[in-house]
């Protein structure tokens, strides 16, 4: 087990200090992780033999309504949002955010996936800042716009979002739209 704690924390993987002084308390923890193409968002309860996950989101499941998900704020609150919804009996309960070895940065992906499971519901115990004007993503649309009048930069970065036809001028009302059929459904 020795072994296994220093090779995970060698690896960047884990950091125990503060996984430690998390489980100390006993709540369950929002984990939120993110990489290039995608946001996890779990709730995770500690148990001995391993962490159980009770419930999780993905940003990929945003295709079935409508979003094209990337790895940006209005992403992660979405994702967020989401998670709030599927977790229906952890309602009411108070949670931890876990972020991991993230740093922790007002403003960061990681706040917005936990400002949206705070908006969709979940108690979590933590300070949460983040620009509402950035949650909708009102600064890439008005981005997209500049590029567009430097069009390598247009071109080059939103290549993606053209192949899948999603306007991002458009991104707010879409957003909106969404953020809708998340809350109704």
């Amino acid at each position: 087990m020795q072994k296994l704690r220093r090779a995970r924390r060698k690896k960047a993987l884990t950091n125990y200090k503060k996984r430690i002084a998390m489980l100390k308390g006993g709540l369950a923890r929002v984990v939120v992780r993110k990489s290039n193409r995608a946001i996890n968002v779990q709730i995770a309860e500690y148990d001995s033999t391993g962490d159980k996950v009770v419930t999780s989101a993905n940003s990929r499941e945003l295709k079935a309504f409508g979003w094209e998900p990337r790895s940006n704020i209005p992403t992660a609150y979405l994702t967020g949002l989401l998670l709030a919804k599927k977790a229906k009996d952890m309602k009411g309960k108070e949670l931890i955010l876990d972020i991991g070895l993230y740093r922790p940065m007002k403003g960061s992906v990681i706040f917005a996936a936990a400002k949206g499971s705070v908006d969709g519901g979940i108690n979590i115990i933590s300070s949460i800042e983040i620009d509402a004007k950035r949650l909708s993503g009102s600064h890439i649309a008005d981005y997209s716009i500049k590029g567009d009048a430097l069009a390598k930069a247009s071109k080059s970065q939103f290549t993606a979002y053209a192949k899948a036809k999603f306007d991002i001028s458009r991104m707010t009302e879409k957003f909106e739209e969404v953020k809708k059929k998340i809350l109704s459904g």
